[in-house]
């Protein structure tokens, strides 16, 4: 499973976003979103494998994103052109689909 959800990140387009439910349901079940925050919390390598463009289900980033915390996910997300409010994208406009 690992080696899937890595793919995936691999293939979200710049400028776009992903939730952790999303590539759970790309990935067969709804309920591997847990399973999928905790392979991206463990990811060995955050420019090959982009984790920094996976939000929760309102939007909103990581506050313990692993690779510089909250403050670098939001720093990653602007320079592809993503606004970035209060910590949350808007999922209607930015979300992969």
């Amino acid at each position: 499973m690992k080696e899937q959800v890595y793919r995936i990140l691999q293939n979200i387009p710049r400028g776009r976003v992903v939730t952790y439910g999303q590539i759970a349901e790309i990935l067969g079940n709804k309920h591997y979103a847990r399973t999928v925050g905790n392979i991206l919390h463990a990811n060995p390598d955050g420019e090959k494998y982009p984790c920094y463009k996976v939000v929760n289900s309102k939007g909103y980033l990581a506050r313990q994103y692993a690779f510089g915390g909250i403050e670098k996910q939001k720093e990653k997300l602007e320079a592809e052109g993503i606004e970035v409010r209060d910590y949350k994208v808007d999922l209607k406009k930015y979300q992969w689909k």
